[in-house]
């Protein structure tokens, strides 16, 4: 199998992206973007190579993929187009800075405190549990920006997490969190949807997290 690999590359954040081609051939069908990647003197982020971490989110092809997932056999063509996330400041070459998303998610305090009930809201909390945090979803979410408030699904799922398994009274403040930085951003576009690596059902997620942190809370305010 031979393919041209076309590659986005920048030097450094302040330079010009320019476009440089690599010839890669190999007889191992399985062979990945990220198998041919490791073998280019081009900067770009990864870890595991197992679809566990995220760290090698990048554009192949048009579309937001993880390299490690994508095999060069399933796709069509000769040549195969590579370039960084877009939504997201360029370090050098398919290197980008996810700081934002993760200074976000920070912010939002998206750990389990003391008291978490590991009995209840399982279901939920095991789907958002599936989240690597990769920023595939942001990338194809036309309401996220990184300078924004709105944290789109990457922060939603951590939030629906903690939001199915913290007990009423310490949760107050993290349904805020919630309105803030998912619920008042989100256009329901679900463009996230059909990206997702890891196979969230982000659509039954949203649906249940609006629920507990919006809904559930408007009956008990108007009750109180």
């Amino acid at each position: 199998m031979k393919k041209t690999l076309r590659i986005l590359r920048r030097a450094s954040k302040d330079s010009e992206p320019y476009w440089q081609e690599f010839e890669y051939e190999t007889a191992d069908g399985s062979a990945t973007v990220a198998t041919a990647l490791m073998t280019l003197p081009v900067t770009w982020e990864h870890s595991c190579l197992q679809k566990k971490c995220g760290a090698c989110a990048m554009v192949i092809n048009k579309v937001p993929r993880l390299a490690c997932d994508t095999c060069l056999a399933d796709l069509k063509g000769d040549s195969v187009t590579v370039e960084p996330l877009r939504k997201f400041p360029v370090i050098e070459d398919l290197l980008v800075d996810r700081k934002d998303m993760m200074d976000r998610l920070e912010e939002l305090r998206v750990w389990f405190a003391n008291g978490a009930d590991v009995s209840r809201g399982r279901e939920m909390a095991f789907e958002a549990s599936k989240c690597l945090q990769c920023g595939l979803c942001l990338e194809v979410c036309p309401n996220f920006h990184a300078e924004g408030k709105f944290g789109g699904m990457a922060a939603m799922a951590p939030l629906a997490r903690l939001i199915s398994k913290m007990p009423d009274a310490q949760v107050k403040e993290l349904r805020r969190s919630y309105k803030k930085a998912v619920y008042d951003g989100c256009g329901k576009s679900l463009a996230c949807r059909d990206i997702c690596p890891a196979g969230i059902n982000i659509e039954d997620l949203l649906v249940r997290s609006n629920a507990a942190a919006i809904w559930k809370r408007r009956l008990r305010d108007e009750e109180e």
